[in-house]
């Protein structure tokens, strides 16, 4: 059903929808539809007559207008996105794989991570190249450069709330400022999902929705939901820190939640653990805690993202005598992830795909980002 919104209900509008988007020349403006989610509560999409689009994430308001339209004249608060976006500042290293997928990187000509933190091919390709640069860090970015460049947007994370002069200054060059709020979600996929998001920014909604269902497909064919809590093996996913430290990620963290929807069972709940009430995802406990929590755990996952890749057993050893004694090395069901799992967002699927197979023993050959430590 459409609603007609007009100047008298702007203000009720605000507080409940698409707000006060009226246009210079008809004083009205319809509100047809909203984008269709699986996964993300996040953000939201409303479509409106004329093809603009309002978009909502926590607080902030955008009105995307597309290219050749006028930009109305009252966007009730709305910060306005003008199309097309042909140079966008990325400060979200989580947010350029979804770019990839849909084949619109070269839209993105800023980054605020360096070659040598990045694991993906095609960004350092596109450093080298000159196609991207990288302008500094996020809390210190290169202002020249943004203005030489032209930038169109600014997609930053949530890391800028600790920089909000860094977030005034980008805006005070009328450029637009898009905080994702992709870490919030509570289900995986959600995080993948925002790249319906940045299509629709791209103007490539239908690839970006090709690309969604290409990656999730495998995972939607996963039958999990009714595994008894006994007939689920239980997980440990960690690195040994180099002061000796077990890091892991939090219960109800993502990589917790990928381990439930794969079948598995994470190896720590809060009741064990003396939880902080933070944004981290991770903590860090005792290497004995650990022991405690972890000996009995069927499948132990090592995080190689800080701590480099291991191939065998005896490495994982080497990092604590300990180890030795869990019932997983003993199994031989010891894995280790790829170093690119975390920056190729629109793996999240696959990953949960993984786990599923080696929780299950089927088609352990053919995994993406998992392998077995011999």
């Amino acid at each position: 059903m459409k609603r007609i919104v007009t100047a008298a209900a702007a203000m009720l509008l605000i507080l409940t929808s698409c707000g006060n988007t009226q246009t210079a020349d008809t004083g009205v403006f319809e509100v047809t539809g909203e984008m269709e989610l699986q996964y993300a509560e996040q953000f939201r999409v409303e479509h409106c007559s004329g093809g603009y689009e309002l978009i909502t994430i926590g607080d902030d308001r955008f009105l995307l207008v597309p290219e050749g339209k006028e930009i109305p004249a009252d966007t009730a608060g709305a910060a306005v996105i003008k199309q097309p976006l042909d140079s966008i500042y990325l400060a979200s290293s989580a947010a350029m794989d979804l770019f990839g997928c849909i084949g619109e990187l070269d839209r993105v000509k800023m980054t605020s991570t360096d070659k040598k933190s990045w694991t993906l091919p095609y960004v350092c390709d596109a450093l080298d190249s000159g196609a991207m640069s990288y302008i500094g860090k996020y809390s210190a970015p290169d202002y020249e450069q943004l203005a030489e460049q032209s930038c169109d947007i600014a997609i930053e994370n949530t890391m800028i709330y600790h920089s909000p002069a860094v977030r005034e200054q980008i805006e005070s060059m009328d450029i637009p400022v898009l905080v994702e709020r992709s870490s919030y979600e509570s289900h995986p996929l959600g995080r993948m999902e925002w790249i319906k998001l940045y299509g629709l920014l791209a103007g490539d909604e239908e690839n970006a929705e090709r690309c969604f269902a290409d990656k999730t497909r495998a995972f939607s064919e996963l039958e999990t939901d009714d595994i008894p809590d006994g007939e689920r093996p239980a997980a440990a996913f960690f690195y040994i820190s180099s002061n000796g430290y077990v890091n892991i990620h939090k219960p109800g963290d993502y990589v917790a939640r990928m381990i439930e929807l794969a079948g598995g069972k994470y190896a720590f709940t809060a009741a064990d653990l003396n939880v902080e009430d933070n944004a981290l995802s991770t903590m860090n406990i005792q290497l004995e805690k650990f022991y405690e929590l972890a000996k009995d755990a069927d499948v132990l996952i090592y995080n190689s993202t800080i701590d480099g890749e291991l191939n065998t057993i005896d490495e994982l050893i080497a990092k604590s005598a300990i180890l030795a004694d869990f019932k997983a090395v003993k199994n031989g069901n010891v894995w280790c992830t790829g170093q690119n799992m975390f920056q190729q967002t629109t793996g999240a699927a696959d990953m949960i795909t993984d786990l599923n197979r080696i929780f299950t023993g089927e088609s352990v050959s053919e995994l993406t980002y998992l392998h077995r430590l011999d």
